[in-house]
């Protein structure tokens, strides 16, 4: 009797076991669920076929931008934009690809931009039963994930004084506790902290020194048991206390020569990478001192990956892309191991011990990431690629792994691929 109960209670944990494995992990946020490109899945396909990882589905009509999706649970999120007059979130059903609701968040910002490539690009953020995402044109929401109803709603140019780059807003709000995160830039509250729940203002960072917002994302540091945001401006990398707004650190290097300050910042270890375009990347050091922290940089080098598509870290080693090739750094030193053309510039994600990269060419990848040189899985390019608006447009959304399925998306295209090894 005991054996027969002991095998049952076995049972039921192994099958426990099998759901959590099977339901994978959520992306439910910009760069993941750490926000630093890294995905929790496990039991991957470690090498793809020729002609690529087998297509689920695909959509050709979800509207333009260049937003990365946030996956949570069956539902997949994604800003798109038809015209400049519609800019909206949607939610589709990631077992086929269908629409299950679409709600507007305002017009397209910027509209007459130089290069003109006006566009929805941040990524919502998902948590519980909310959605929060923020349109181009300053439009921040939050959002049911049922339906798609607005519980509030701002806008960071009106009701902030915010000054957004030259492509406008491409920031994707960051939720940590009950605090939301966005940048609307200027003057008047370059960070500011918002009450999740209701939209309210906790605190207002004001730093006249840091300029417009630029185009990254912010990040949580911790520092000598100091929590802080960093976020990189149009006129530098900053680290704001998490409580107060108060400014810890400002690094002025960090400034790109195009106005063009888009990767978000990456930290680990106590140092946080940061790159700009046109100039070049580096990291710093994070250092307590008593109520302050200081900073001290660690390494600059002109020829690091800066490129639109960001960098991960696996194990001492960086991976990122310049406008050319795909590199492997080493992270604490910013020495480079090595360096492979490749697919040229692309953003990627890490997933079960592969890269998964999404090329600006619109190619797909698969590399074994390891500093003895470089290793590529697979690649494939998706069927049904978009049409240009012009020489200078590529496709910059970012990848995502997420239960089992890789996604891309580029334009008004969407690809859900199956990279589950085992189903």
């Amino acid at each position: 009797m005991q054996r027969r109960r002991h095998e049952t209670v076995t049972l039921a944990s192994a099958l426990i076991l099998a759901l959590v494995v099977a339901r994978g992990a959520d992306w439910a946020q910009w760069r993941g669920p750490e926000r630093n490109g890294i995905s929790r899945e496990t039991g991957l396909l470690p090498e793809w076929p020729p002609e690529g990882p087998k297509l689920l589905w695909k959509r050709s009509d979800i509207g333009a931008g260049y937003a990365a999706p946030a996956v949570a649970g069956d539902r997949l999120y994604v800003l798109a934009n038809e015209g400049t007059a519609n800019e909206f979130v949607q939610a589709i059903d990631t077992r086929d690809g269908q629409r299950v609701w679409s709600t507007r968040l305002g017009n397209v910002g910027n509209p007459k931009q130089n290069p003109n490539m006006p566009a929805a690009r941040s990524t919502p953020t998902v948590e519980g039963d909310f959605l929060f995402a923020l349109g181009s044109d300053g439009d921040l929401a939050c959002l049911e994930v049922g339906n798609g109803k607005a519980r509030w709603q701002k806008n960071l140019r009106t009701d902030f004084g915010g000054k957004p780059g030259e492509w406008a807003y491409a920031e994707s709000p960051l939720i940590d506790g009950d605090t939301l995160i966005c940048t609307p830039g200027g003057a008047e509250a370059t960070i500011v902290a918002l009450r999740k729940q209701t939209g309210e203002t906790i605190w207002k960072a004001v730093l006249p020194d840091a300029g417009e917002a630029a185009y990254a994302s912010a990040i949580v540091v911790e520092a000598g048991g100091v929590r802080h945001y960093a976020q990189l401006l149009q006129k530098g990398l900053v680290g704001v206390d998490a409580g107060s707004g108060r400014l810890l650190w400002h690094h002025a290097r960090a400034v790109s020569r195009f106005n063009a300050n888009i990767p978000s910042p990456l930290a680990a270890e106590g140092a946080v990478y940061w790159a700009s375009a046109g100039t070049g990347a580096g990291s710093i050091k994070l250092m307590s001192r008593a109520d302050r922290v200081e900073i001290e940089e660690l390494y600059f080098e002109a020829k690091l990956p800066t490129a639109i598509g960001g960098a991960v870290k696996v194990k001492e080693y960086l991976y990122g892309t310049t406008a050319q090739a795909l590199l492997c750094v080493e992270f604490a030193t910013g020495r480079v191991k090595w360096e492979e053309r490749a697919l040229g510039a692309a953003s990627l994600c890490y997933a079960d011990g592969r890269l998964y990269l999404h090329a600006e060419n619109g190619e797909a990848g698969l590399v074994e990431p390891s500093p003895e040189g470089y290793r590529e899985k697979g690649r494939f390019a998706p069927p049904d690629q978009p049409e240009r608006s012009s020489p200078m447009e590529k496709a910059w959304a970012y990848p995502v792994v997420s239960n089992g399925r890789f996604y891309l998306r580029d334009h008004g295209r969407l690809w859900c691929y199956d990279v589950k090894a085992i189903r």
